[in-house]
Parts: C-alpha cells; structure tokens; sequence
C-alpha cells in the first residue's frame, strides 16, 4: 500500500492500494469545507432539471429547491462534483496512468463531516509488444498477392438486388406468404431493367454505363472489405504475440458497450432485451459470458493500438477531432460532446496507426 498526502485543495489524503490485473484503489478524504465549497454549483446543477409549479426551470429558490429534492440530493450532486475534482487531481500529483471509466464507492457522506469515498480504476498495464512493424509487413505483404476480381455474377446480382428494392409490393398481404410466396411476388413485380431504368437512378446515359459504374463500384468495396480484413489480421497477431495483464474494468466497460449496442439493435427490430432473454433461455450474465472473449480481444487490441501511438507519436490534431466530433452531434443530436471527443479521438488515432502499419518496414 502506498499512503500520500497531498496538500492539494481539492483533497486532504489519498492512500493508493495496488490490486491484482493493473488496478489501484484510491481511498480518499475531502476536507468539509473543501466538498461543501461545490453547494452552489449543486444547487444551480439540480435546478436546471427540477420542475415546481410556479418558478421557472432554473429560477427555483434555495429553500424551495431543497424541500423539494432534499438535502441528501444536494449531498449527492456536491459529492460527485468534489470527487470529480479530487480525481482529475490524483491522477495527476499521484502520476497514476488510469484507463477506462473509473468505479466510485462513497463510504462516508454527511454534512459537517469529510467526503470518504474510494475509487478503483485500472492503469495502463505494462505490457511487451513484439515487433509489431515487422508483424504488419508480413501481413501487408500477403495481401499484396490477392487479386481483387469482379465478376459479372457481382453484376447481375447488384442488379437483381436494386431491382427488388424498386418492386412494387402492392397487393401483397406479406404476413399471410410464405418466404418462397413473397420471393416470387417480388420477382413477378420486378421493374423492367432499361435505359430508362437505370436513368431513373441518377446521373447513367445507358445500361452500359450504368453497369461499368456498378462494376468499379463493386470493385471499390472489395478493396474495403480486403483492407478490413487485412487490418484484422494486422491487429490478430500483433496481440497475439504481446503480452499484458488486462484490467477487468477495460473488459467489463466493453461488455456494457456490446450490450447496450445489442439492445439497440434488436429494438430496431421491435424486439426488448427481456424478450430476447426469455426466447432464448438464457439469462443477461450468460450472454455477456459468451461475449467476454470478444470483449477481452477488444480490450487488448485497443491497449496494444494506445501503446504504438505512445510510441511513435501518432496523434490526431485538434483540428481532426473537432471535424470529427461536429460530425457526430450532426448526426447524433443528443450526443454528449465530452463522450463524442473522446471517442472521435480514439477513432482518429486507431486508423491512423492502422495506416502507418499498413505502410511496411521502410
């Protein structure tokens, strides 16, 4: 265990317990009249989101605005403020390289009294990579030996396919066909394809042309899906080959992200996760039980991606992250911008890794 004490304002002590796979529990004190300093900001905090009748939203009197919450709410908000605070500084005077989101305990909150809590976190492991750009080469190498083809069955199925999503489906009472009835309704109800036609979908003079642009479209997504799976076996054996002891938090913080990717997709389908659990018999701690391997290869690829960029300074500007993050609120309303900026530049930094290991050794 290694105890400090800090003079510090936004804390009084901070003793530091290193735990077993890169974590440390931080067990902290925040003076009184340190966490009590955030009342105010609480207040002003819990007034933007409370509604009571006659007062304006934000415009609620003290007195009236705790009657209304109470003051263990109060409490709350001006705890989390002051941990937030003390955090950012301990990482910072401790030279702690946490990861990942950090889990907060409050073991001690009452007014006159210090702000207890403990904080477990895990640090960036340390880790041995292999020769990660030799490992790229070797992979860059193989696939320069695969030819990208297009045939013409590529053809004629993207325009088989186009065409079914311009048949017309009326008169078909879907629910009552059978998947071979439906299929051949659509078939029978197939746009005819010509000049015409394919004019219709944009700037083509003939089927000539539009098939020629089909074909270099389809060749351009193959070369995607090669350097995809190019990437992936770039990124398979530079992890396979390092070694580090992962964080659980890291692991867990990627199974609530399959989880909660899951759970939207299957309500765009109309489909809620109980029912989904139910259907299949299985409770949610199996299900993230047969995602953790996944979760586990994200995690340590994602570490392994982090300890390249470290190494070899490979960094989005700020002006890249700002494009990046403008682009996610156009797209995402509701997005937070704090989340938005740590996830563009995560995104950023991963292809520009990929892309210099996809340069080769020079």
């Amino acid at each position: 265990m290694i105890n400090t004490s800090n003079t510090a304002k936004s804390y009084d002590s901070a003793s530091i317990k290193k735990l077993d796979r890169s974590e440390v529990e931080i067990t902290v004190s925040i003076p009184v009249e340190v966490w009590e300093k955030f009342r105010a900001q609480a207040l002003k905090n819990i007034n933007e989101y409370v509604t009571v009748d006659g007062f304006r939203k934000g415009m609620i009197p003290e007195n009236v605005l705790v009657a209304k919450v109470g003051d263990g709410a109060v409490n709350e908000e001006m705890a989390e403020l002051a941990i937030s605070q003390a955090y950012l500084d301990i990482l910072q005077n401790e030279k702690i390289d946490a990861v990942g989101k950090p889990k907060v305990a409050i073991t001690k909150i009452a007014k006159g009294n210090p702000l207890e809590f403990k904080i477990t976190t895990a640090i960036v492991p340390e880790m041995t990579l292999p020769d990660y750009k030799k490992t790229a080469t070797a992979e860059v190498e193989k696939s320069k030996n695969a030819k990208i083809e297009v045939t013409d069955k590529d053809v004629d199925d993207s325009i088989l396919k186009l065409r079914k999503s311009h048949a017309s489906h009326e008169g078909h009472d879907h629910e009552k066909l059978s998947p071979e009835e439906h299929e051949k309704a659509i078939m029978d109800s197939l746009p005819e394809f010509n000049d015409e036609f394919v004019r219709g979908l944009g700037d083509f003079t003939n089927i000539e042309d539009f098939k020629v642009k089909v074909r270099e479209m389809i060749g351009e997504n193959k070369k995607d899906e090669a350097r995809e799976k190019m990437r992936i076996r770039i990124a398979d054996a530079i992890a396979e080959k390092t070694k580090v002891e992962l964080p659980d938090i890291l692991v867990e913080a990627e199974l609530d992200r399959t989880q909660s990717q899951f759970g939207h997709d299957i309500e765009q389908m109309g489909v809620t996760m109980e029912d989904y659990l139910k259907h299949a018999k299985k409770s949610l701690e199996d299900i993230r039980r047969e995602w953790r391997p996944h979760a586990e290869k994200k995690a340590k690829l994602q570490l392994v991606l982090n300890e390249i960029s470290k190494k070899e300074n490979i960094v989005p500007t700020k002006e890249e992250i700002e494009t990046e993050v403008a682009h996610i609120i156009e797209h995402y309303k509701d997005a937070d911008r704090e989340r938005a900026t740590v996830y563009a530049a995560t995104v950023i930094m991963n292809e520009k890794v990929f892309q210099w290991l996809e340069k080769g050794e020079k």
